[in-house]
């Protein structure tokens, strides 16, 4: 390798800069290329909106834990009178494939997910569209130190994001509500059925304990629209999108078309050693 007919060593720096110098054509054509991909990448693909629901634990299945020593009694009755499991069974449900599966077929969102859904050749079914839904369409995530769970819907359209986001939410507190008075009523007819049953005045007592808390319970749950989680913060239209960022894009596209000129200049004067038959394509 000469740089003005003086030869520099390969792992001298003033060296390598000399030699960069020299190739600025090189350096120059290869940046402006991968910019120029960048910036028509930026301009033509698909945006994507980031659209979120911010909520809290509603706790309006806690009530139970407050019945003490009546939780043993009912148990032995056959009532479960703790049931839901509270904020960590809802956010269970909320991060569920099940639940997902549900949202998508009830709002027949198979061919929005997947483009070529109809494809015979390709055989798609409610598994792909639940694949790209739960990889890359709905995200969940939980603040512990904050007491928020977050539902973040990415989606070309922000108006849709925003619908899907919020409308998730409604159908998740609609469906653990109808749970949790479905299971309410079985329990109340059960209870009533036992007690008049029993002519002992103090089993009447204790399960009459126990029917207060259930009809308490679905009381609470008839009137309690935000049944498992309480929207803090509602999901709306983004204006802004969330990718792509034209500027990063276009600044990574010039950084690394400036790496590649570099790495083709090193590799074609034999810098960087690499085998004769590449070698000569470069």
């Amino acid at each position: 390798m000469n740089i003005d007919n003086k030869e520099i060593p390969s792992y001298s720096l003033v060296g390598l800069v000399l030699l960069l110098w020299r190739e600025k054509v090189t350096v120059i054509t290869v940046v402006t290329i991968t910019s120029v991909i960048g910036i028509a990448y930026a301009l033509l693909a698909t945006p994507v909106y980031k659209a979120e629901v911010v909520m809290t634990p509603a706790g309006q299945r806690s009530q139970a834990g407050n019945l003490g020593q009546l939780g043993s009694l009912a148990a032995l009755a056959g009532v479960n009178i703790g049931s839901g499991g509270g904020a960590a069974a809802s956010l269970a449900v909320l991060k569920s494939r099940e639940f997902a599966e549900e949202f998508i077929r009830e709002r027949k969102l198979e061919k929005v997910l997947v483009d070529d859904f109809d494809d015979p050749a390709k055989k798609r079914d409610i598994r792909d569209a639940l694949k790209v839904f739960l990889l890359e369409t709905r995200v969940v995530s939980e603040d512990k130190k904050a007491g928020t769970v977050s539902l973040v819907i990415f989606w070309e359209d922000p108006v849709v994001a925003a619908e899907w986001a919020n409308a998730y939410v409604a159908k998740l507190n609609a469906a653990l509500r109808d749970q949790a008075l479905d299971e309410a009523e079985r329990n109340v007819k059960f209870l009533r059925q036992e007690m008049s049953n029993t002519d002992v005045v103090s089993m009447q007592q204790s399960v009459g304990r126990i029917l207060e808390a259930e009809m308490q319970k679905y009381m609470l749950a008839k009137g309690a629209e935000e049944f498992a989680y309480k929207v803090v913060d509602k999901a709306s239209p983004p204006k802004l999108r969330e990718w792509p960022r034209r500027t990063l894009v276009v600044v990574f596209a010039a950084l690394f078309g400036g790496i590649l000129a570099i790495v083709i200049i090193l590799l074609r004067h034999g810098v960087i050693a690499l085998p004769q038959s590449l070698k000569s394509s470069l």
